[in-house]
Parts: C-alpha cells; structure tokens; sequence
C-alpha cells in the first residue's frame, strides 16, 4: 500500500509542480522547490484530496508542505 500511495504522490506533485518524479524525494518540500507557490499548494491539496478520496483538516493543510508528510498524513487518512 505505502508504494502505491508514494508513487500516486509522486505522479500528482509531478504533474502539478511540473517537475520530474525522479526529483521528487524525501527531502522536496516548498523551500527547495521554486514552482511550489501557494497557488500551486491548493492545486496540490484539491489533486491529492481528489485521487486520494480524502479530505484534510485544517491543521493537515499547513502540515503538508513537503513530499514525506504528504505521505505520512495521506496513509493516516485513508
């Protein structure tokens, strides 16, 4: 299951950030990635919620703003 979901979150950030997904790895986050604005964060949030069939919670929205916690707070949610 964890593969399928960090391959799936690979895809999404890949396609919404407009990076390859063999740049996006534990340590990609806001800070190290200049595509990653706040308008691209809630294209990202509405993607992952949409795929994913979840919805996050306030504090979550601020949480995820690097590949590994967007992992970690997508396998708590689903």
């Amino acid at each position: 299951m964890k593969n399928t979901i960090n391959d799936k979150v690979k895809d999404i950030m890949s396609i919404v950030l407009e990076i390859s997904k063999k740049n996006i790895g534990e340590d990609t986050s806001v800070s190290n990635v200049s595509a990653w604005d706040s308008l691209k964060h809630m294209n990202l949030i509405v993607a992952l919620e949409e795929a994913f069939e979840i919805e996050f919670d306030e504090d979550q929205l601020v949480e995820i703003n690097n590949y590994k916690k967007i992992v970690e707070v997508i396998s708590l949610l689903i």
